[in-house]
């Protein structure tokens, strides 16, 4: 027979995040808020030919950033950190070249924002191996996401490619 000791309420302590953990989760939060808007940016003015397939996919990327923001915002929240999400910190912070304004055709609309979709991830690797140290469940969150956000970029990218 097998006994087991119990532990006072007080032994009892949840997984906090260390600061170097909340940081790589809030650079990681501010590239994917920053994806999700130059997303809608490039959506709401894209122009030319393939515009409404175009359309449509920039709408799956939006989608994806903006709920892969929210599920980092809430890991953080979980293991006690604080996100900040605020415009001005996402402006100071994030890694991804700032977006054109105005019209863009659909070529360039895919060359645009695919770079930037590969900007977030570089993000997301370059903090991966610290946050796995420290959190492997968090890591399996960055794992999804650079799979989705790789996955995405391939499929708008090829709406430019010649064979």
């Amino acid at each position: 027979m097998t006994t087991t000791a119990r532990i006072s309420e007080s032994d009892v302590t949840p997984f906090q995040a260390s600061p170097e953990l909340a940081g790589s989760l809030q650079r990681v939060l501010v590239d994917l808020i920053e994806l999700h808007l130059q997303g809608k940016q490039a959506h709401w003015n894209v122009v030319g030919s393939n515009f409404r397939d175009l359309h449509l996919q920039l709408d799956e990327l939006v989608d994806f950033a903006r709920e892969g923001s929210d599920t980092v915002a809430e890991r953080m929240r979980a293991l006690y950190a604080v996100p900040d999400g605020r415009s001005d910190t996402v402006a100071a912070n994030t890694t991804l070249p700032e977006f054109p304004a105005y019209e863009r055709s659909t070529g360039d609309v895919v060359d645009l924002v695919t770079t930037r979709i590969h900007a977030a991830v570089n993000t997301l690797r370059g903090v991966h191996d610290a946050v796995d140290d420290e959190d492997p469940t968090t890591a399996d969150i960055l794992h999804q996401l650079i799979d989705g956000l790789e996955k995405l970029a391939w499929l708008i990218a090829s709406e430019n490619r010649k064979i």
